[in-house]
């Protein structure tokens, strides 16, 4: 059980807390982890077990979080990360996991003050300097799904990565106000574009766009969505979002060296 993997993580070296046995099965379920190069692999490895040791897990509905649903969760959480470092999450500790999908009662006031109650269907959700929530059933999905471009825990880490200046916008925290001009201007660029497709889909019989329509909902949402597809299928993601993939590379320091 969890207990287990933190005692191996304080007693041994970080690239052994993870038993192999356990770690070869995460690759396994998830092809997208499994084709990295050997030396990411390991890296993952051992930010995962970092990962493990900072941050609480806990099962909603009586479930029961075992090593494998753990491992699962740290090794895509960190997958992001893998160049920036952990200290993109240090905002919070608590990942709670739901067996299913589950319902949101929302409430919000429209401008002329009227309050709406509704319900709302989430696989996932990431809160301001709070706690991730996860669907274990979507989660356990990822890899039959990643030829769709669908990844509920990098979308939810990614929220927090757009969190870290307040927020989300759809724009992570950049170094200047140049950087900051030319990713809105990118990313807003795929956004208008992609939203429209998805209007010309929705509304008139258009093809469907391969990336989720979830994505055109808002800025930040479009990030979210795209990032999925951009580290559980970069060769299709590209062949639709070249700019992004190019924006990506250079944000999430894909030719950097390794982080801890």
């Amino acid at each position: 059980m969890l207990d287990q993997l933190f005692r191996l993580f304080r007693g041994e070296p970080a690239e052994r807390a993870i038993p192999d046995a356990l770690w070869q099965a995460t690759l396994a379920h998830y092809p997208f982890l499994a084709a990295l190069p050997q030396a990411q692999r390991d890296h993952l490895r051992i930010l995962s077990s970092r990962f493990l040791a900072q941050k609480e897990f806990h099962g909603a509905q009586g479930m029961l979080i075992t090593d494998a649903i753990a491992v699962a969760i740290a090794a895509q959480a960190c997958l992001p990360v893998l160049r920036l470092g952990l200290d993109w999450y240090d905002d919070f500790v608590g990942i709670v996991v739901h067996p299913s999908q589950m319902l949101a009662r929302r409430e919000q006031t429209d401008e002329a003050g009227v309050v709406h109650r509704y319900s709302e269907v989430l696989a996932g959700e990431a809160m301001d300097r709070g706690p991730v929530t996860l669907s274990w059933q979507d989660v356990a999905s990822a890899g039959e799904l990643a030829g769709q471009g669908y990844n509920v825990v990098i979308h939810e880490f990614v929220h927090k990565i757009d969190m870290k200046n307040g927020t989300p916008d759809g724009c992570p925290p950049l170094p200047s106000r140049a950087a900051r001009a030319a990713w809105h201007d990118t990313m807003q660029a795929a956004y208008t574009s992609f939203r429209d497709k998805v209007t010309i889909a929705e509304r008139f019989g258009g093809e469907p766009t391969w990336l989720d329509a979830y994505g055109a909902t808002s800025p930040a949402e479009f990030f979210a969505v795209a990032c999925e597809a951009y580290f559980v299928n970069r060769p299709r993601f590209t062949e639709d979002f070249a700019s992004l993939t190019e924006l990506f590379d250079h944000f999430f320091r894909r030719n950097s060296p390794l982080a801890l």
